[in-house]
């Protein structure tokens, strides 16, 4: 059954991968597809078997690399943890292959693009089964790969390529990381297998890691360098420049790559890297402060964005951090928790927005839209239920996760457990704020552009039935898992794939947290709907005016705290002309023209000199003749031969 959830994506990306154009673009939709909802009902049943059944499992799929004393096989470490991501990635790639049937059906390079969407499933299915840290690399560069042909599936615009390169570059700095991480782990256990790594964890502590003349604390280093890796994987704050320009490629590939999938590959990391973690209180207070930060600048930035699917990227971004605030806070089952009922909302509110797309002929600001859930009503019923999970109104999805991150943030003894609890209740309320503003001026209030708003109409069945199932995954999927991630059945559900310390109490911690704080959450939500609704229903002139007096403020959140050309004036610039000093004076100029072009230059010289001596006239001969004779005289007299 493993094998088949793993290896059926793979098979669907080499059935449309090299037989696309053979077999045609509906018969490779088709069998992508329902080999993806094959390994989507293989993934429940392993979830029901493993998560309430306690049938974690080892397979063995084959060996893979034996280098002196480093044995490493290819196989599949089945646990809870996994089985949660098995559900979230083949539920989501499954319903954004149906979803992607109708909305890319004017596509010519279908085939393409569900063989890149098969690929990408694979390489995540190849990630979250990873039973070690090689394995899990290999599926990390992976999906970075199956990204980067994604974002550039229209290739024919440079908007596309350069967003997929910027993510391409971006995630390899965070990777750099992240198998530094890995070699430190080699170097303090001698293994790479998670099994082996986490039994000898405990005996990490108190070592220390050589470096720069100092000498480091191991779990430390190592949970540093790990989380670099999840930094660029998940956008967190500094490397998160590549999520926003992500969104050039099509409205599936965000929902599928950006939203419940590749960008939770870093918080799934910590979490199965969590025996190291709980190691060092200094890596958790890097990721909650790292976290925190994070919800909140990016949801400054969506307060202003007009392009409604920018608005959705920015909010992923948001929520990740909320998932390493949990990470931070050691409650490990929360941020996971959150994870998948983030998948749901989250989803449902991109493919909602590709359905507005849809419907207004590719228009995607906000500003030339307006009045449209009198057109397409079944979408607007969706963007309603994927806003309200996601602000945490009361027994929807986000209210059970995201409250219970702001209340484990309370109840953490993490050094920056305040500021983490600080920053998530206000990035609650501005969460609140610019999900109903994005719903208010998408559907609310007057049409703008008149023509395509006459022409728009409710999307196929293929793209509404996606929307239902997610929709009803965004109402149940928190109130009916809360006991098993953050109540009292945590232990038996996890077991052994999530290790919490003796001293970690914050999964009891945060049940005694004052009344106020464990509601304001909630009023914070409320606040922010109300002042959107003053905004962008009662009067929609105030945006305008504000935007005019605080100028200055709106143009830095406008302009994404304008990281994009500080990164640009730091380190593109700097490198451009490095490599162009390099290439003009090093290459060209230095090895070139002083090597195989500065030889075949002088060569040419000395021949073109030479070739005048060949004139033809007798006299010419007898007096270079006559030089030779004489110079060889001289040579003879003068070395006294």
């Amino acid at each position: 059954m493993y094998h088949a959830i793993v290896f059926l994506p793979l098979i669907g990306f080499l059935i449309a991968g090299l037989f696309g154009r053979s077999i045609g673009a509906r018969a490779s939709e088709v069998v992508t597809t329902s080999l993806l909802f094959i390994a989507c009902l293989l993934a429940w049943i392993a979830f029901f078997n493993v998560g309430f059944g306690g049938h974690d499992t080892r397979v063995q799929v084959m060996h893979w690399m034996y280098v002196g004393d480093l044995k490493i096989d290819w196989a599949f470490r089945i646990d809870t943890l996994t089985a949660v991501m098995l559900i979230v990635v083949t539920t989501v790639s499954s319903l954004v292959h149906l979803y992607s049937m109708g909305y890319m059906h004017e596509d010519p390079s279908r085939p393409r693009f569900f063989a890149y969407l098969s690929l990408f499933t694979f390489a995540m299915l190849m990630l979250v089964t990873a039973d070690n840290l090689l394995q899990m690399f290999f599926g990390w560069e992976g999906v970075g790969l199956a990204s980067y042909l994604l974002i550039g599936f229209w290739y024919e615009k440079p908007s596309a390529n350069a967003a997929a390169m910027k993510a391409f570059v971006v995630n390899r700095i965070g990777d750099f990381g992240f198998i530094l991480g890995i070699f430190g782990v080699f170097v303090m256990t001698g293994a790479v297998n998670f099994e082996t790594v986490f039994a000898q964890a405990p005996g990490l502590a108190g070592k220390t890691i050589a470096f720069l003349g100092h000498h480091w604390d191991a779990p430390t280093v190592i949970a540093v360098l790990l989380f670099i890796g999840a930094m660029g994987k998940s956008a967190q704050f500094l490397l998160h420049t590549w999520l926003p320009d992500a969104m050039e490629g099509p409205t599936p590939v965000s929902a599928l790559i950006h939203a419940a999938t590749m960008v939770t590959a870093g918080v799934f990391m910590v979490a199965r890297m969590s025996p190291i973690f709980e190691l060092s209180p200094s890596a958790l207070d890097l990721v909650m402060i790292v976290g925190a930060t994070t919800s909140m600048f990016a949801a400054t930035i969506a307060l202003v964005q007009t392009d409604i699917k920018k608005v959705i990227a920015y909010s992923t971004c948001s929520q990740l951090g909320y998932m390493f605030v949990a990470m931070g806070a050691g409650a490990y089952s929360i941020g996971m928790f959150h994870l998948l009922t983030h998948a749901c909302f989250k989803a449902l509110l991109f493919l909602s927005a590709g359905s507005v797309i849809n419907a207004m002929h590719h228009e995607q600001d906000m500003r030339n839209m307006g009045g449209l859930y009198k057109k397409i009503p079944f979408t607007y019923a969706m963007m309603l239920v994927g806003t309200l999970a996601i602000t945490g109104f009361p027994f929807l999805a986000g209210y059970y996760s995201k409250d219970a991150i702001i209340e484990s943030a309370w109840g953490s003894t993490n050094s920056f457990a305040l500021y983490g609890w600080v920053m998530t209740v206000g990035a609650a309320a501005l969460t609140s704020f610019y999900s109903w503003r994005l719903v208010f001026l998408t559907f609310h209030g007057q049409p703008h552009d008149h023509h395509h708003y006459e022409a728009a109409h409710e999307s196929p069945l293929v793209m509404t039935i996606p929307l239902g199932v997610l929709g009803f995954g965004s109402v149940v999927s928190g109130m009916i898992l809360y006991p098993e991630f953050v109540g009292h059945d945590v232990g038996e559900f996890f077991r052994q794939s999530i290790f919490m310390g003796a001293e970690n109490h914050v999964l009891h911690a945060m049940h005694d947290i004052p009344f106020w704080a464990k509601w304001m959450p909630t009023l914070m939500m409320a606040l922010g709907l109300l002042v959107a609704y003053w905004f962008y229903v009662v009067d929609r002139t105030l945006p305008v005016r504000l935007a005019h007096s605080q100028d200055a403020l709106y143009k830095f959140l406008l302009n994404k705290w304008y990281f994009d050309e500080i990164y640009d004036f730091l380190f593109v610039r700097p490198a451009l002309f490095i490599g162009r000093v390099l290439w003009k004076q090093g290459d060209v100029r230095i090895i070139d023209g002083m090597g195989p072009d500065g030889v075949s230059a002088r060569v040419l010289d000395v021949t073109g000199r030479v070739v005048r001596l060949q004139s033809g006239y007798l006299y010419h001969y007898a007096f270079v003749m006559l030089i030779g004779v004489a110079a060889l005289i001289t040579w003879f007299m003068f070395a006294g031969v």
